[in-house]
C-alpha cells in the first residue's frame, strides 16, 4: 500500500503546501502540516475507497489540520509590521519583537510543480496573486474559517456545496463567510484583487541589478533612487516600519553604519523578486546570513520592501537552500 499511496498522493504535495502556507502564513508550519496531512491520510487510506476525489480528501485533511493548529495556538494570525502599528520616524532600539508571530516569506521553489494549476469555475483570484506577500498578510487578518472558505472557493474555485462538505458546514454559512471575507479584502483592494505580479523583463532585471549593486556598494542615494516616493519598508521581527523615501533614507543612513558590507544573492519568494543578503561587521569576518529581501515592484520602481531580519531572517536561509555563511568570498 505504501507505494500505491505515494504514487497517488505525491502529485498534490506542492499545492497542499501552498494552501497550508496561505492558511498559516509560515513556510515552516506549512511544511509540518503537510507532513501531518500525509501521515493522517496514510493511516486512513484503506478506508478512503474512492469516496469523492483523492484531491478533495487530502484538502479536507490539510484544511482541518490547519484549523486545528490555529485553534491550539495563541497566535491566530501572522503579521507584518505595517499591519500591526503605525509608521515610525525614530530609529529602532535594536530589540526585535519576538513575542509576535511574524509572517514568513515562501520560496518560489516551494510554489513550483503544482500538479493542476487550473482553478474551478468559482475562482476569483489567480494562484500567483494569493501568494504575494501583501495578500497573504491581508488574508491572515481574516478569521480562520473565513480564510479557509476564501481559499477553497475563491482561489481553488470549489463550489459552495463542496466547501461546505469539506468544512462540515452549511452552504449558507460558507456563503456568509465568503461574503465577509470579500468585504474585508475590498478595504485593501478597491479594484477587487491585488495587482498582478510583474513578469521578468529587461527593465525589471536592470532595476534588480541596480538594487544589488547599490547594496553591495552601500550606495545609499542609488538605493533610495529606486524607491517610489510613497514606498514602504518593513523589517520583521522589528515592529518599526517606515513610509516614504525620506524616512527610509534616514533609517538606512543609520543602519548601514553598523556593517562593513553586504553580498546579495538573487532568488524569488511569493512570486516576487527577492534576495538572500549576507553581511559582515569587519573586513576579516565571514559573510554571514543577514536577511531575506522581498521586493514589490510597481511601474518600474520599488513600492514595497520587506527585509526578514535576525533572528528570523537567517532561520529562513535553509528553506531557500542557501548556506548560513559564504566562506571564501572576498
Amino acid at each position: 500500500m505504501n507505494s500505491t499511496f505515494e504514487q497517488l498522493t505525491e502529485p498534490f504535495r506542492q499545492e497542499l503546501k501552498r494552501h497550508c502556507y496561505c492558511m498559516l502564513g509560515s513556510v515552516h508550519e506549512a511544511e509540518d502540516l503537510v507532513q501531518e496531512t500525509y501521515l493522517r491520510a496514510w493511516r486512513s487510506f484503506h478506508g478512503f475507497e474512492g469516496r469523492g476525489t483523492l484531491r478533495a480528501w487530502l484538502y479536507q485533511i490539510a484544511t482541518n489540520a490547519c484549523l486545528n493548529a490555529i485553534a491550539s495556538s495563541k497566535h491566530k494570525q501572522r503579521l507584518l509590521p505595517d499591519g500591526w502599528t503605525h509608521a515610525a520616524t525614530d530609529m529602532p532600539d535594536g530589540t526585535p519583537q519576538t513575542d509576535v508571530a511574524w509572517l514568513e516569506p515562501c520560496p518560489d521553489s516551494q510554489l513550483e510543480n503544482i500538479a493542476d494549476e487550473s482553478p474551478g469555475p468559482e475562482a476569483r483570484y489567480a494562484s500567483d496573486e494569493v501568494v504575494q506577500l501583501a495578500f497573504v498578510a491581508v488574508i491572515q487578518q481574516l478569521p480562520p474559517r473565513q480564510r479557509a472558505a476564501l481559499l477553497l472557493c475563491d482561489v481553488l474555485g470549489w463550489s459552495t456545496l463542496e466547501a461546505a462538505e469539506l468544512l462540515d458546514s452549511s452552504a449558507a454559512a460558507i456563503n456568509s463567510a465568503r461574503q465577509r471575507a470579500r468585504e474585508a479584502l475590498a478595504h485593501h483592494y478597491p479594484d477587487g484583487r491585488p495587482s498582478a505580479a510583474s513578469s521578468s523583463s529587461p527593465a525589471q532585471r536592470e532595476l534588480l541589478d541596480r538594487y544589488l549593486q547599490a547594496w553591495e556598494a552601500r550606495d545609499l542615494d542609488g538605493f533610495v533612487a529606486l524607491l517610489k516616493d510613497d514606498a514602504t519598508y518593513t523589517m520583521p521581527p522589528f515592529s518599526q516600519w517606515y513610509a516614504g523615501r525620506s524616512d527610509i533614507h534616514a533609517f538606512f543612513a543609520w543602519a548601514w553604519k553598523h556593517y562593513d558590507g553586504f553580498r546579495l544573492v538573487p532568488t524569488a519568494a511569493n512570486r516576487q523578486p527577492a534576495f538572500a543578503a549576507y553581511s559582515r561587521a569587519r573586513p576579516d569576518a565571514l559573510w554571514a546570513a543577514h536577511s531575506i529581501h522581498v521586493l514589490t515592484l510597481d511601474s518600474g520602481m520599488i513600492s514595497g520592501l520587506t527585509l526578514f531580519m535576525k533572528p528570523v531572517g537567517p532561520q529562513l536561509f535553509d528553506a531557500f537552500k542557501f548556506p548560513s555563511t559564504l566562506a571564501g568570498l572576498g
